[in-house]
């Protein structure tokens, strides 16, 4: 089944739009852009426009937006080709995410100015129609604390310097939108400086800095932490560390892998209670292993074996997860008793918000990006439109459809 930007009608679906949920409503696009939204018993039919009609109680969405993954089904960001974006891109709406910035690991800096170079060019030259949208670059390392590696390679890391990031992002076609970095390291804080002058978001992560140390960085421009709890000094109670930073300072962002692995989930209903849904971010952290079956995997030239949900280094580290966000969407509402208004905030509203795009993207209303997917009440995803184009429909069929 074909959908392009021709006008087409979504109908009698739960609309979550920016402004209300509108029960038993309906969402109207054109050339790859939101042209109405209201309630089903007030839309006018048009001649010629295709329409989508569900019996059933299905939520229409906004599409997730991924601010940290870096690969899925066989293809990572490092793999420097257009072929591994172009995989990347056409897997992520069987989850719903139709925007996401392909993620970096450390690496050796030949490795990582290849894929700098490559995701640089394809979010200019290569976006296709009806795949997930590459908004940009996220740096994750190489400017990191060992003291916090995780799963980042020991032997690449280099301190932080502002003038490798300027050439990198030049490579880049200045396509990265966000770094994580350790602020404690020697140059930290000017990287942090830097970055927050060019429109960049510094983030904080693999990081083993004190409360004060996350605070100066703060006042220095910072507004992010990558994955929460995971790769940072931890919460205590006679210094905070980087957890305990997050938690308490509203200026800073948290991402969060709610996949109850990497945290359990009471603590990410602390964190859910601390930060309220303005304050989060889910993402993935997802590696080439997603939508594979169990066994053995590269990241970052580091050998991870896959097994029932689980990511890990021989050492038993967990490296990234295999975690989709539309599983993430379902279990941060199992985790913290939320409502589906507030998950939404959290995987497509706050993370447009954070990279300067929410006059496009992150909610559904009228003149916006018909960036949209259909989510059954069991939490399956069951059609993805990107830009207007559908870019995946269960089954690969036309059952839900009524002309």
């Amino acid at each position: 089944m074909v959908v392009t930007d021709n006008h087409f009608v979504i109908d009698q679906v739960t609309v979550y739009s920016e402004r209300e949920t509108i029960e038993n409503g309906y969402i109207k696009v054109a050339n790859g852009i939101i042209t109405e939204i209201g309630e089903a018993k007030q839309r006018i039919e048009s001649d010629g426009e295709k329409v989508f009609t569900f019996h059933e109680k299905v939520s229409l969405l906004p599409g997730m937006i991924d601010v940290h993954i870096h690969g899925v089904n066989g293809a990572d960001t490092m793999d420097a080709t257009t072929e591994a974006l172009d995989t990347i891109t056409k897997t992520l709406p069987r989850e719903g995410t139709t925007s996401f910035l392909a993620t970096t690991i450390t690496q050796e800096a030949k490795a990582i100015e290849r894929a700098l170079q490559n995701a640089g060019d394809y979010v200019d030259n290569k976006q296709m129609a009806g795949h997930a949208e590459v908004l940009g670059i996220h740096l994750e390392g190489p400017f990191l604390n060992s003291e916090r590696a995780g799963a980042q390679p020991l032997h690449a890391m280099q301190r932080p310097d502002h003038h490798v990031f300027e050439s990198w992002n030049k490579l880049a076609k200045e396509k990265i939108k966000l770094v994580t970095l350790a602020p404690e390291k020697e140059g930290g804080l000017e990287l942090v400086r830097y970055l927050t002058k060019r429109g960049v978001v510094a983030s904080i992560g693999h990081s083993d800095a004190t409360y004060e140390q996350v605070m100066e960085a703060v006042s220095n421009g910072a507004t992010h932490v990558t994955h929460l709890y995971n790769g940072m000094r931890g919460l205590h109670h006679r210094e905070p560390g980087v957890a305990g930073a997050a938690l308490l300072v509203d200026q800073l962002k948290t991402e969060v892998i709610a996949d109850g692995f990497h945290v359990r989930p009471e603590m990410i209903q602390l964190a859910y209670q601390q930060k309220t849904s303005s304050g989060m971010i889910l993402i993935t952290d997802a590696m080439r292993a997603k939508c594979l079956k169990n066994g053995r995997y590269d990241l970052g030239g580091q050998e991870v074996e896959v097994k029932d949900g689980k990511a890990l280094l021989e050492n038993g580290t967990l490296a990234g997860s295999v975690l989709k966000m539309k599983d993430a969407l379902t279990n941060i509402q199992a985790y913290t008793g939320c409502s589906l208004e507030s998950a939404v905030k959290m995987a497509s509203e706050n993370p447009a918000k954070q990279l300067g795009v929410f006059d496009r993207k992150g909610s559904l209303a009228v003149g916006k990006d018909a960036d949209l997917f259909l989510r059954s009440e069991e939490g399956d995803v069951i059609m993805t439109f990107c830009k207007g184009h559908l870019a995946y429909s269960i089954g690969g069929s036309e059952k839900n459809e009524v002309d």
